[in-house]
């Protein structure tokens, strides 16, 4: 009994640091987001995905979401991979956490794939939220605050799974790892981007 719940203990931690190492390059890509926030790089593409356009008198998307954001978070992510290829692929340790080959250019363009995914994810929870008008980056009350609160951490996720699974076999299990592990690493790297002056709220 006691040997299987270490075996088991086991199989839980190294799941856990395969997810980790899966999802480190798309953190990366968020967190080079908020540079190019902080220091206004790229500022040509600082521009809302809806133009301003509005569906029902209200704002389609809302002026948070960037054609810089998709081109930042899927660059940065694709470095992520590429520096998992070009570096950490070469340690035995890590190559045992690896759930895919980390060919140089496979992962690169997997990496773009995964960044622009994962940002057109976060669109439809833009959309519901103009429509019950919640301002970008505030919250609401009561349980829609609750659950739009948590669906903001963890919503570019479906749009990331979606392109990892070609290459990733996806199980309950690794799923429900990487929203636990989103959810807390995403509101810390939103926590401190606002302290750092990267977002202009710390959600």
């Amino acid at each position: 009994g006691a040997q299987l719940t270490e075996s088991g203990k086991h199989v839980v931690m190294r799941e856990f640091y395969v997810i980790a190492y899966l999802f480190l390059p798309l953190l990366v890509g968020l967190a080079l987001h908020g540079f190019f926030i902080k220091y206004d790089i790229l500022a040509f593409l600082c521009r809302p995905i809806d133009r301003g356009r509005k569906f029902r008198e209200k704002r389609i998307f809302g002026d948070n979401k960037t054609y810089r954001g998709v081109a930042v978070v899927s660059m940065g992510t694709a470095i992520g991979f590429g520096v998992q290829s070009l570096l950490l692929h070469r340690i035995a340790s890590i190559g045992s956490i690896e759930l895919f080959d980390y060919a140089f250019f496979k992962s690169v363009a997997l990496g773009l794939a995964v960044g622009v995914a994962a940002m057109l994810s976060e669109l439809p929870n833009s959309f519901i939220k103009r429509r019950f008008e919640i301002a970008p980056g505030t919250a609401a009350g009561g349980l829609k605050g609750v659950v739009f609160y948590v669906y903001d951490q963890i919503d570019f996720l479906l749009g990331a799974w979606l392109v990892l699974a070609v290459v990733v076999p996806v199980t309950v299990g690794r799923v429900l790892f990487s929203a636990g592990l989103l959810l807390v690493a995403h509101q810390l790297m939103s926590s401190a981007g606002y302290a750092l002056g990267m977002r202009r709220t710390p959600r």
